[in-house]
């Protein structure tokens, strides 16, 4: 196939504003699949995907299309659109010449609509706004295009006006795909280079690699190499999807498709790497896509300890295909050994952990997320820390840094006040506030990361009654007036449980952490004291009082001293069991305490 004939394109959007039902559409119009293969959101392959109704992986397609008597190939690579998935965003626009920006028109612009535009003008991309559901009776095309043009200054007077449910208008999509969207450049001749833009481990045939070829030309039984590891192997299959899996004899120029080269190894093609050929390598890789650096922390743990081996080999597969994801060996006292992982957020996390149980078949605890903190010590050395438990002794600290991020908020108007409440409440600082319509507002702060981890989504969303967007973007580190909120049971330190909180918050969150550890902790034979210390002083104290064994059961009638000379011996008996005893939580409890809830 000529180059001339080729068009790359992705598909970008705000969660839920019809990106997976167009490329539907796409695939139904050009007779990709016929109506009896079809499915709601076909490229979606996850189970995960499929039950949140969110794309996760960026999935690629082949289409052929009969335009004005010429047939073009259309490679479309379909992208996430939730703000945690923004890295898969990155990689499948590398790999793009355009973009259509998919906008609904009942919702407007939305965060994450700003923040996907702006990687695809950083990539130098034809950007083509698509305007979708205009069949809902709330659409307002006219409002969405000034808010595209407004927010975003790209012009929409040829905006593509469409229903991705009932393929409204979808020639024009491919109309203007093949017309605007520019075709590769790239010469055939040259040695080859191609980008890595995912990877994922098949048990049979070893590591499947999604290639663009840049320059050159790829087929079956050459000898290629992995540009940063130098390894060399053979290529033993080549294909692409339609979306079914075709084979191929080679890849040439401007082509999108799959790689089998009998890659055991999954580090060994890594995402963003480059594949040239062994004995003629191109002297210009691609630079590598930059690694994103995790901010949310949290411990992953099988529930059965014999699971432990199956937990990393699971793990190592999905850092395949999820360069975010960073794994470290951990062991804690209550739930054994298991893995310090490191998510781009809380959304990433939760899905990473279904995947672990749907895709894996593994029952795993995951404990409450913490955030990456640096750490200036006395001695000017700066640490980075992810666990509350590192943190090193108050003598020796000098400054702990925290990082911030950027908040975008898209809210109607009648929520502001609500919201910048919340915002204040998060510890936030106003920059900016802009009216993008007459009832619609864009709302910029800076936030403590660790502020938004656990419920700001929600309370978001409930005080915007789910009307408010959501988008955010880490901006750095800075100085914060934190502290080490440590538990103890019974006067003993229990790590799990330590946090990194500001001083400010440290009493009402002890408080909250308290009332949640004696509603879970069962009773024993002694009293139990529960405390929550700051820097050597108890603010806040909590007490399980002694399960009371009946010893007067036996006495039927009788002295009154019989009687007393028992609750005596009791007495007795349970100040030795306080002085002795260690308090048991049960690891159903011990869960309950230090798991975050995927819901």
């Amino acid at each position: 196939m000529e180059k001339s004939k080729i068009r790359n394109f992705s598909i970008i959007a705000h969660i839920d504003h019809g990106k997976s039902t167009l490329a539907d559409r796409l695939i139904e119009f050009t007779g990709a699949l016929d109506k009896r293969e079809m499915k709601e959101q076909i490229l979606d392959n996850l189970e995960v995907e499929r039950k949140h109704g969110i794309t996760v992986k960026a999935q690629t397609v082949r289409l052929t299309y009969n335009f004005e008597g010429e047939e073009y190939i259309l490679n479309m690579i379909d992208t996430p659109g939730h703000v945690d998935f923004g890295y898969e965003v990155s990689k499948s626009l590398k790999a793009c010449e355009g973009c259509l920006l998919v906008v609904d028109a009942t919702q407007g612009v939305e965060a994450q609509t700003i923040a996907n535009a702006y990687l695809a003008i950083d990539n130098n991309l034809e950007i083509i706004p698509v305007i979708n559901k205009i069949d809902l009776p709330s659409a307002n095309v006219e409002k969405t295009k000034g808010e595209i043009e407004d927010a975003l200054g790209i012009d929409a007077s040829e905006a593509i006006e469409i229903s991705a449910k009932n393929g409204t208008n979808i020639d024009k999509v491919l109309e203007a795909i093949i017309k605007r969207i520019p075709p590769p450049k790239g010469d055939e001749n040259s040695p080859l280079r191609a980008l890595v833009v995912d990877s994922w481990y098949d048990n049979y045939r070893g590591v499947v690699s999604i290639i663009r070829v840049f320059d050159g030309k790829i087929k079956l039984g050459d000898k290629i190499m992995i540009y940063s590891t130098k390894k060399e192997y053979e290529v033993e299959e080549l294909g692409y999807f339609t979306p079914k899996q075709k084979k191929a004899k080679e890849l040439t120029v401007g082509e999108v498709g799959y790689l089998v080269a009998n890659i055991k190894n999954i580090k060994d093609a890594t995402v963003g790497d480059t594949v040239t050929s062994a004995d003629n390598p191109t002297d210009k890789p691609f630079e590598g896509f930059k690694k994103p650096k995790p901010f949310v922390f949290a411990g992953i743990y099988p529930t059965e300890p014999e699971d432990y081996d199956d937990l990393r080999d699971a793990l190592e597969k999905l850092q395949l295909n999820d360069a975010s994801l960073t794994i470290e060996k951990e062991k804690s006292e209550s739930l054994g050994f298991g893995f310090r992982c490191g998510f781009l957020g809380v959304l990433s996390m939760n899905i990473t952990r279904e995947r672990l149980e749907s895709e894996f078949g593994l029952d795993v605890v995951m404990t409450t997320p913490s955030v990456l903190y640096r750490v200036e010590q006395t001695d000017g050395t700066v640490v980075e820390i992810s666990n509350p438990s590192e943190l090193p002794p108050p003598q020796k600290i000098k400054a702990i840094y925290e990082p911030y991020v950027e908040v975008e908020i898209i809210t109607p108007a009648e929520f502001v006040g609500n919201i910048l409440k919340l915002l204040q409440e998060k510890r936030g600082r106003q920059k900016e506030i802009l009216y993008i319509a007459t009832d619609r507002v864009l709302i910029k702060y800076d936030v403590p990361l660790a502020e938004i981890l656990v419920d700001f989504y929600d309370k978001l969303k409930s005080l915007s009654r789910g009307y408010a967007s959501f988008d955010y973007e880490f901006k750095g580190f800075e100085i914060g007036d934190l502290t080490r909120l440590i538990i103890l049971i019974n006067g003993k330190e229990i790590d799990p449980f330590s946090l990194i909180v500001p001083k400010e918050k440290a009493y009402r969150i002890a408080r909250e952490v308290l009332k949640n550890l004696k509603q879970y902790i069962p009773k024993q034979l002694f009293e139990i004291r529960l405390q929550a210390k700051v820097g050597g002083k108890i603010i806040a104290k909590e007490q399980i009082s002694a399960l009371r064994k009946d010893v007067l059961a036996k006495c039927y009638g009788g002295d009154v001293t019989r009687k007393k000379k028992l609750l005596e011996k009791q007495k007795e008996g349970k100040k030795k069991l306080k002085q002795l005893g260690n308090v048991s939580i049960s690891k159903e409890a011990f869960i309950k305490l230090v798991e975050i809830k995927g819901d």
